[in-house]
């Protein structure tokens, strides 16, 4: 088999998430531990970093990447999902893991892992450690899949374990209210490892501060030591932080919600600089200034043209789409513009409630299973107040989009990030 007929066979042999949702969600750890085994505990191989959290999880973990890799550790990433092409998930130095190793993994091993009936993600899970330990990275940023406690990432042993926030998303897996979700997140901390809890609630920290204490974990609550006393965009759309740290830092990532993922991430910072990594002001100021570029990282407030200035990003739950409401309320055009499409197992009515009302919507549908068709998204608009038309493809609602706005208007495209990874083939394939 090529490349493509071998990520073919690995989404019809073990069901992703990405696109069939419940189905293809397997809770335990039996077969990753399974797995592990065959492998001979690749992840054992070199030190990690464990990051969970509803909403910036993948900030987080693509920032501390370009940090470590700035400060010459060779760093491993794996994160989920992809938006273009299945490589994005496992990267070493931000170079996608290579198309022979994923072809070589399946013709080895699928006479062991057949037989188990994998899931996806515990499948390329196991396929990840086994890369990271042949590339003999120093360090692999791990970033959980769903929850934590029971999911497969979370056989490592990290040096250092983040949580960034707790909010609503996953119930019909994690739990209704925050603290039951947040029962599931704190599952990552480990004995005698720290833990960095980005944001928490009055339910939320009780449980992390319970678990940490049955674990004889440090736990550091960045809320509670703010780093940045200042942050504004400059005339490119990035952040120009002020910390009691370090003087104008430039953070490429543009989005408000960024704020407290840097205090996150600072304070994660100075956690592994304790524990003895050796990262310099100027490795973090690299990091910041530099994540997407060193990464690979797509979708987060990523402006893709201006005249009028067309803006994606992937939040898709009340937490994340709080944030963008703020955001986009707060910018300045002559007309809003909102390309959105969301999956069908998300609060959809909890997310369209936070959009504002002065835009034009184009409601849309991604090209996965899971996906709201865009009739039934726009009823549900309507009924917010939200005013706009249908489009059967992100192509269609964008061209729409276009076609109406003024060169000196805004379009919002986003509300999953099935509807982002369709944006972003639509330009690579415009290129």
């Amino acid at each position: 088999m090529g490349y493509k007929d071998t990520i073919d066979y690995l989404f019809k042999c073990a069901p992703m998430f990405q696109n069939v949702g419940k189905a293809a969600y397997k809770e335990g750890l039996e077969n990753t531990l399974k797995l592990d085994e065959y492998f001979n505990h690749p992840h054992r191989k070199f030190k990690t970093i464990h990051i969970a959290g509803t909403n910036g999880k993948g900030s987080c973990s693509h920032t501390i990447a370009a940090i470590l890799q700035s400060a010459g550790y060779k760093t491993g990433l794996y994160t989920s999902p992809h938006l273009i092409d299945f490589s994005e998930r496992i990267k070493v130095n931000g170079r996608p893991i290579e198309e022979n190793f994923v072809i070589d993994f399946v013709n080895k091993h699928k006479h062991f892992f057949e037989p188990l009936h994998p899931s996806f993600f515990e499948l390329t899970t196991a396929m990840a450690f086994l890369y990271f330990a042949e590339k003999e990275v120093d360090v692999a940023v791990i970033e959980v899949g769903l929850g934590g406690r029971l999911d497969c990432t979370n056989i490592i042993s990290p040096d250092l374990s983040i949580i960034t926030n707790i909010s609503l998303d996953h119930t019909q897996f994690l739990g209704h209210t925050l603290t039951e979700i947040a029962k599931e997140k704190a599952g990552i901390i480990k004995e005698n490892t720290p833990i960095v809890i980005g944001e928490y609630t009055a339910e939320t920290k009780e449980v992390f501060t319970d678990k940490a204490k049955s674990e004889n974990a440090e736990i550091i609550f960045a809320q509670d030591n703010p780093l940045i006393s200042n942050a504004i965009h400059d005339e490119h759309g990035h952040y120009i932080y002020q910390s009691s740290e370090i003087k104008d830092l430039n953070g490429e990532l543009g989005g408000t919600y960024q704020i407290k993922n840097t205090n996150t991430i600072l304070n994660a910072v100075n956690k592994l600089k304790e524990k003895g990594y050796n990262i310099t002001e100027k490795d973090i100021r690299n990091g910041f200034e530099n994540v997407c570029e060193s990464t690979g990282l797509m979708g987060r407030w990523q402006k893709l043209e201006e005249n009028p200035t067309i803006i994606c990003d992937t939040g898709h739950n009340i937490g994340g789409m709080e944030y963008i409401s703020k955001q986009l309320m707060a910018m300045n055009y002559e007309k809003l513009h909102i390309v959105i499409g969301m999956v069908n197992d998300k609060d959809i009515n909890g997310v369209i409630s936070l959009l504002p009302k002065n835009a034009t919507y184009y409601f849309t549908q991604a090209s996965v299973k899971r996906a709201l068709p865009a009739e039934e998204i726009r009823a549900i608009g309507i009924d917010h107040g939200l005013k706009g038309n249908a489009y059967a493809s992100v192509k269609d609602a964008l061209a729409a989009a276009k076609e109406q706005a003024g060169e000196n208007d805004l379009i919002f495209v986003g509300g999953s990030t099935f509807i982002v990874a369709d944006l972003i083939v639509l330009y690579k394939n415009n290129q």
